[in-house]
């Protein structure tokens, strides 16, 4: 097997172990699986049947609008042909050439289901009416135009609730593929960037993350335990002003998860950190949130992000998203009892070359 091809298998492996094992995607969905959901608990969707719409595919969607006209065409043809049948409008009963039909042209299930779907859609081709001389016609016609339009307000509400989903807004907003470990104003941080793609503002925006991990606690193992990681910017944590990428960082200090994490080490760690994003859609007045995940081979130490705001010679704000994904090494202390008791010491010190970010294959933004 040719050496191009093994090394291919192996990161094809190690893809599918990574996004297999992290708990939420780099795009935000949750990876979990639900098990021995009593059948009591599965009706639930259908008692939420407009949530359970709103969340379905659109391929499902057009399937179901679809087959609930052709439906409610059908069901009601055969009303139509029920009463054609019952005043004996039908080829098959011989009306006599006096007779009055309740439905003109309506002789069989064909033409019975052409007339229902040509009243509810209010459209008439030809001689195919309705006669004054069935009383019941005339309120089965009311009931059917009642229903038609009730099926359309529905079908646009659901069209229009996917369209205007917050998910969608959330699109536009990224995070760093990696998060970086350096100094920060006299302290170790650890740093991301996000950054709002749409001129339009976030309404406040707060940013908050979770590190989830097995711990042992007594001979008890407690599966994703969830620690508390606080995020801030240099104006504070609340209402971000986020017309522009910001570089939001976490204090390394001794009650931090991370204190205890060093260089050589922390690749070791079996962790993720989610990264939650909150806020209002400006436009829209719609909360969303946003949510991305860093694991361990997704952690650099010893690196910090290039700038990317700068100003025009005419005096603009411009946003170099070149340099959104690139990361410059700087001397970072070894770990983080090295940084707060040592200073100076163990220092990881790379070069000054600028390089792109090394990330774990299948970490696409």
């Amino acid at each position: 097997m040719p050496r191009s091809l093994r090394e291919w298998f192996k990161d094809y492996r190690l893809e599918r172990r990574i996004r297999t094992n992290r708990l939420v995607t780099k795009d935000g969905h949750c990876n979990i699986e639900f098990d021995n959901v009593m059948h009591r608990n599965r009706f639930a969707y259908v008692l939420d049947f407009w949530t359970t719409l709103v969340e379905t595919r659109w391929r499902f969607i057009l399937l179901y609008f679809v087959a609930s006209y052709t439906l409610s065409w059908f069901i009601f043809g055969l009303i139509w042909y029920w009463l054609a049948k019952s005043n004996g409008d039908l080829l098959w009963q011989n009306p006599t050439p006096d007779h009055t039909p309740c439905v003109y042209s309506v002789y069989d299930m064909t033409y019975a289901f052409l007339f229902s779907l040509e009243t509810q859609a209010t459209v008439i081709y030809g001689n195919v009416y309705l006669t004054d001389q069935c009383p019941a016609g005339v309120a089965l016609i009311i009931i059917q135009m009642i229903i038609g339009i009730l099926i359309g307000i529905f079908w646009c509400g659901i069209v229009i609730t996917k369209i205007t989903l917050p998910k969608k807004r959330a699109k536009t907003i990224t995070f760093s593929e990696s998060a970086v470990i350096c100094p920060k104003k006299g302290t170790l941080c650890l740093q991301i960037r996000v950054a709002n793609l749409r001129k339009t503002l976030m309404i406040g925006s707060q940013i908050y993350g979770k590190l989830l991990r097995t711990t042992v606690t007594g001979g008890e193992t407690v599966i994703l335990d969830q620690v508390s990681i606080d995020f801030m910017v240099d104006a504070g944590k609340d209402n971000l002003f986020f017309v522009c990428p910001l570089t939001l960082y976490h204090i390394i200090d001794k009650s931090s998860p991370f204190f205890d994490m060093a260089v050589d080490t922390i690749h070791q760690q079996d962790f993720e950190l989610v990264v939650f994003l909150d806020g209002m859609a400006e436009t829209t007045s719609s909360s969303c949130q946003v949510r991305t995940s860093y694991i361990p081979q997704e952690i650099m130490w010893g690196y910090d992000f290039l700038p990317i705001i700068s100003r025009s010679n005419e005096g603009r704000y411009q946003v170099d998203f070149s340099n959104f994904a690139k990361v410059v090494p700087v001397p970072t202390a070894h770990c983080s009892h090295c940084y707060h008791n040592e200073p100076g010491n163990h220092l990881h010190l790379k070069g000054i070359e600028v390089t792109d970010m090394e990330l774990p294959n299948g970490t696409n933004m």
